[in-house]
């Protein structure tokens, strides 16, 4: 038996794994400590009650014989996936067949699952900083990286790969910048794999923090991009399900993709839970649309608060506007994680350091809006305290 080797690459510790060392670390020593967690990208608010509602219906159809249901298709329910097309994406002039949708348990899962689609001799572009699974589910792949540098002088919009990518990671809204691509921007991207014949992995799990109406919200606004793009979205951040886990793949039958990943999910996958994909339709419902505006509402005013609070407290910051994560250079003497100890141990305030997200992140922390306000002014309070 021979392992996987490319493990033995990845770095010892996770980044979220180790800030919750080091969190807890610090409580078990100080344990009268108030920790204000503003790092790890989780929702705090409640699940609007018409989406709980639906899935207590759909809880109470499993308990009759005559509703009940056992494993559903793999590709999702029909009725879920099309009314994502009809209102997630022909409201913006998109047009997907219903066989190009596939319901999944998050975005989380999927962006290390597609990996499975393409050879490992691929080269991967990844931006830099990121998403940290995107480099991991590459690295255990054995695939050649290329990292796209984003910083504070190119706006954290990457350049074009100095060499030639097969597979491209994008995030926009980005995590953990907070940046977002105009359209301009993103069809560059579009007309490069399309020349290329590469393919782009785009995460688009924070969709719903754009308000400037200018900015695309889905890839396929992008002329031509149905051929060269493969599209993920989550209820996480947009409908607070977290813990519910259901998302959405797009795989256009124009990338040449779209069979191979049906045969995978086929394989692979029984199907994202009935109850979570009712929980899902109702999101689209009037009732379920209001609670999930007034959630947003209230991370959107946080992003804002935190942004300009940090500001006004003489850090340099970018993000927080059309995105949830506030990102925030460290005071000159700090680097990434000892100016989180810094703020673990002098304010009992949790961040995420830039370094984790990689080499061109340090020298950065982020700050997450999804919390609640209380917290998020009482953090802004004890950081006037810093020296």
């Amino acid at each position: 038996m021979e392992l996987n080797t490319h493990f033995q690459q990845l770095p010892n510790n996770y980044l979220f794994k180790e800030i919750e060392v080091r969190t807890k670390a610090y409580k078990t020593a100080h344990p009268e400590a108030k920790i204000l967690r503003l790092g790890v990208g989780d929702v705090t608010r409640p699940l609007p009650l018409p989406i709980v509602d639906a899935m207590h219906r759909a809880i109470e159809e499993l308990a009759h014989p005559e509703t009940f249901r056992g494993y559903g298709p793999e590709e999702g329910y029909a009725w879920l996936r099309q009314t994502i097309i009809d209102r997630d994406y022909k409201p913006r002039g998109v047009n997907l067949d219903l066989d190009e949708v596939f319901i999944s348990e998050g975005a989380g899962s999927e962006l290390g699952n597609l990996s499975e689609l393409f050879s490992s001799a691929n080269r991967v572009a990844i931006l830099d900083p990121s998403y940290p699974a995107y480099v991991d589910s590459s690295i255990m792949a054995g695939r050649e990286i290329v990292f796209l540098p984003c910083h504070a002088d190119n706006g954290f919009v990457p350049e074009l790969p100095a060499k030639p990518a097969d597979l491209i990671y994008l995030c926009f809204p980005n995590n953990p910048t907070g940046a977002v691509l105009t359209r301009e921007q993103l069809k560059v991207w579009v007309d490069y794999a399309r020349q290329n014949k590469s393919i782009i992995i785009f995460d688009g799990a924070y969709e719903a923090f754009i308000e400037d109406p200018e900015l695309p919200h889905s890839i396929y606004e992008i002329e031509g991009a149905k051929e060269v793009a493969i599209e993920v979205r989550s209820y996480s951040k947009t409908a607070g399900f977290t813990a519910v886990r259901c998302g959405w793949t797009v795989v256009p039958k124009a990338t040449g993709l779209q069979h191979m990943w049906f045969r995978r999910q086929c394989t692979k996958y029984n199907g994202t839970a009935y109850v979570a994909q009712r929980a899902a339709e109702a999101t689209y419902t009037p009732e379920g649309r209001a609670g999930i505006r007034a959630n947003l509402a209230h991370y959107k005013g946080t992003a804002q608060l935190l942004s300009q609070g940090l500001r006004e407290l003489g850090y340099e910051v970018y993000g927080g506007k059309n995105a949830p994560y506030i990102w925030c250079r460290v005071p000159k003497g700090y680097n990434s994680w000892s100016f989180f100890d810094h703020l673990l141990n002098d304010c009992q305030i949790v961040c995420t350091p830039g370094a984790g997200f990689g080499p061109a992140g340090e020298g950065y922390v982020r700050f997450s809006a999804f919390s609640n306000r209380k917290d998020c002014e009482e953090a802004l309070k004890r950081l006037q305290t810093l020296a």
